[in-house]
Parts: C-alpha cells; sequence; structure tokens
C-alpha cells in the first residue's frame, strides 16, 4: 500500500472533519498544522516518507490560511533538497460561501506542489450539475482541481453536508488508486 500524508489546517474543526473524510477514502496518516502553524514531531519525516501528500486548509480571504502559509515557506527545506520531487500531491479546501474563491486556494496548493517537483491529482469526479442533484449530492459544487466542500458561517462540523463528505472520500480513493498504480 502506497503511504499517503494528509496535512492540514482546520480553524474551527470544518476542514479537520474533510481531512478525516480523505484519510478515509485514501487510508492515509493525518497530520495537522497546529494553531502556530506548526507540524507535530515527526511530521516532516513522515512527509518525506510518503508517497503521495494531500494538502488541506481552509479558503480565508481568497487563499490558504496563513498557518497554512507558515508550513508551506517551511517547506523550502524539503524543496532545497527536492524531499518531494515527484510524489504525487492533491489538495482539498473548506470555506463559509459556495463559492468563496476556493479554486484560488487549490491554485496555491497547486503551484506548491509544482514548485516542489510533484505531480498533481485532481478530484476525477463529475459534478452533481443536472436538474435533479441536490446540495447532499457528491461534487455538487462542481470542483475538478480537488476537493471542496461548503460549510455554512453558522454550522456546526456535525452539520456538513454529507455530499461534500462523501465527495471527500471519494477524492482520497482516487489518490490512493492513482498512487498505488505509479509507485514503483
Amino acid at each position: 500500500m502506497p503511504e499517503i500524508a494528509i496535512v492540514y489546517h482546520s480553524g474551527y474543526g470544518h476542514t479537520q472533519r474533510m481531512a478525516q473524510a480523505v484519510a478515509q477514502g485514501a487510508g492515509g496518516r493525518l497530520i495537522a498544522i497546529d494553531a502556530d502553524g506548526n507540524l507535530p514531531a515527526g511530521g516532516w519525516e513522515q512527509l518525506k516518507a510518503a508517497d503521495a501528500i494531500v494538502l488541506g486548509s481552509p479558503t480565508y480571504m481568497g487563499s490558504v490560511s496563513w498557518q497554512f502559509k507558515k508550513f508551506a515557506d517551511a517547506s523550502s527545506r524539503p524543496w532545497f533538497s527536492q524531499d518531494w520531487k515527484d510524489k504525487l500531491f492533491a489538495g482539498f479546501t473548506n470555506s463559509a460561501s459556495m463559492n468563496g474563491d476556493k479554486f484560488s486556494t487549490l491554485t496555491y496548493m497547486f503551484t506548491l506542489a509544482m514548485q516542489h517537483g510533484g505531480i498533481w491529482v485532481g478530484l476525477g469526479i463529475l459534478p452533481s450539475n443536472s436538474a435533479a442533484a441536490e446540495r447532499s449530492d457528491p461534487n455538487y459544487l462542481g470542483s475538478y482541481s480537488g476537493a471542496i466542500a461548503q460549510s455554512p458561517s453558522d454550522a456546526s462540523v456535525a452539520d456538513m453536508p454529507p455530499g461534500d463528505l462523501e465527495t471527500a472520500r471519494a477524492f482520497g480513493r482516487r489518490v490512493a488508486d492513482v498512487a498505488s498504480r505509479v509507485r514503483p
């Protein structure tokens, strides 16, 4: 089985729940970026050993959280030694608005992955965009470049739309499937 690391920051718990769903689908290991923007002990080593790195952050003001940005800036050390070159990368995000500039956040993650010499894995799920589609359907928000979710600002973590969480699980399964096909 390929080693899949899900490194993420969550401000209010919604992105953490999404990360858990990605990890469920991928059979991956969670690495939480803390409130100060730091990884737990052994986090950098886990990322170096991983076959795939899935990046996750809430979308704040059209981009990643400052804690995620601190992690990204600190990744200049593995960048310099090319530790993550040719690894698979993927990304996910959550925000309170239906759009909320989530694509900008995924683009930031994509750029970070490309700077590390990575290979990006997109969502691979058609959007639920027919007249019969409902908010609880997978990929209702219609993303292609990564998994996205929407959690109203006054909703609890338990109130996240089930379709968004199923999208995250399916995304995790896709990353694991691709990783198993490209792993040497």
